[in-house]
């Protein structure tokens, strides 16, 4: 199991996880995920930016609904701008409750 240390910028996971700080993810290689879990993904629309987010919704699809957890709806570009994203977007995930 590898594993991939991510630098939080922004504040769209406020306050489960702050600005500048550092989480250690596991290389997503087809694992099993559950809602709650944090995931790091590559934004559907630009590849060039990379987002960390909670699972809030698995379909039947298999896709996902992601969103930060941030309680101001502004702060987080996430699912609600994008829809559900593949599975294919995603880099690393942790087990991480919230705040």
């Amino acid at each position: 199991m590898k594993t991939v240390e991510v630098l939080v910028s922004g504040y769209s996971m406020w306050p489960t996880l702050q600005d500048g700080q550092k989480l250690n993810c596991i290389e997503y290689n087809g694992d099993d995920l559950c809602v709650g879990d944090l995931v790091v993904v590559r934004h559907p629309f630009n590849k060039n930016l990379t987002l960390i987010k909670r699972i809030t919704k698995i379909n039947s699809s298999d896709e996902l609904w992601i969103e930060g957890d941030n309680p101001d709806p502004t702060s987080s570009d996430d699912s609600h701008n994008f829809g559900y994203i593949s599975k294919e977007n995603i880099v690393a995930y942790c087990k991480h409750r919230r705040a």
